[in-house]
């Protein structure tokens, strides 16, 4: 197949920018240190915890920029998107510091506890079947009927410029790194790394995490184009989406290589984060330490950053606990 070149690549200019805008609603989320991780990887890691920003996720980075960045005008009707979770409750939090209607489509299947958050920040739900093809076809009626402005959960420059915020405040936090690790679905946060830190920190490598049974970034990258799945199944309920023309122009032209880890591994670097750092991140992001761990020879005696991108749990269904 061939891939579609993106109509509109943000620069650096609107990552700073999207953080002068994003300030007042987003939290500077602290970087965090585990001796126990440094002494297994052999190497130093700074945890940059998006589990503890507003919504719960960076997500709401690009959420509020986009939601920050419309006229009046526009923001007249609200806005709409698609999500498995985490942008869905960014972008109806957003929408409700603004004062504007926010209409999500969602997997049925989506954990309960991100349909209480994003109705708890006042977004109206619209179920969809938990597949690509599902989702968009159920969001053009919603579109069509709410005239609503259209925030893609990642192949949107104005989220993608939200996202590299993260990656900048990292580097502000930080003494220097060797490379930076985010987790990868659609695409996202890693684009926004790309973007910030090929201009910023050039010398900073990035690496990307996915979960073995959602590998279409990682047979992409290998291919040379955009291999996208339809549903796949994976406990990294936030990773399950396809790269799009924009996402893909970074991760093609930026990331140094993608890891992919097992469900069983996932769970289990889930599971010891919980436990060692004493924090709650959801398992899409246990997917780059649990890669980590896997590749120990990869990042032995180096610098890591690692952005953990979420924290929004359903507690009564823990991956670890047996029904």
């Amino acid at each position: 197949m061939k891939d579609i070149a993106p109509a509109y690549i943000p620069n650096i200019d609107d990552v700073l920018e999207a953080h002068k805008r994003i300030e007042p609603y987003i939290h500077r989320t602290p970087v965090l240190t585990s001796s126990y991780f440094n002494d297994l990887v052999g190497a130093e890691l700074f945890f940059k915890c998006e589990n503890f920003q507003k919504a719960g996720a960076f997500k709401v980075r690009g959420a509020s920029n986009a939601v920050f960045g419309l006229s009046d005008e526009m923001a007249k009707k609200g806005v709409a998107t698609h999500s498995s979770g985490n942008h869905a409750l960014s972008l109806s939090y957003a929408a409700g510091r603004r004062g504007i209607p926010c209409n999500v489509v969602m997997p049925r299947t989506a954990p309960e506890a991100k349909k209480a958050a994003v109705r708890g920040y006042g977004g109206i739900i619209t179920e969809c079947e938990p597949s690509t093809t599902s989702r968009e076809e159920v969001f053009a009626e919603v579109q069509e009927r709410t005239g609503a402005e259209f925030v893609h959960p990642y192949n949107d420059p104005r989220v993608v410029a939200g996202q590299g915020t993260c990656s900048k405040e990292l580097m502000e936090q930080t003494d220097g790194l060797d490379c930076v690790i985010a987790p990868i679905g659609g695409g996202g946060m890693v684009s926004g790394t790309c973007l910030t830190l090929s201009n910023l920190a050039p010398e900073v490598k990035i690496y990307a995490a996915e979960p073995e049974q959602a590998d279409d970034a990682y047979r992409s990258f290998k291919a040379g184009h955009i291999i996208a799945d339809d549903a796949p199944q994976t406990i990294a309920d936030g990773l399950k989406v396809p790269l799009k023309d924009l996402t893909w122009h970074f991760v093609s032209n930026h990331v140094t290589d993608i890891f992919t880890a097992s469900e069983e591994e996932i769970i289990g670097a889930m599971k010891l984060t919980w436990q060692r750092m004493k924090i709650v991140i959801e398992a899409s992001c246990a997917v780059p330490m649990a890669t980590i761990l896997k590749n120990k020879h990869v990042f032995a005696g180096k610098r890591v950053g690692v952005i953990i991108t979420g924290g929004n749990v359903d507690m009564d269904t823990l991956p670890w606990i047996k029904g």
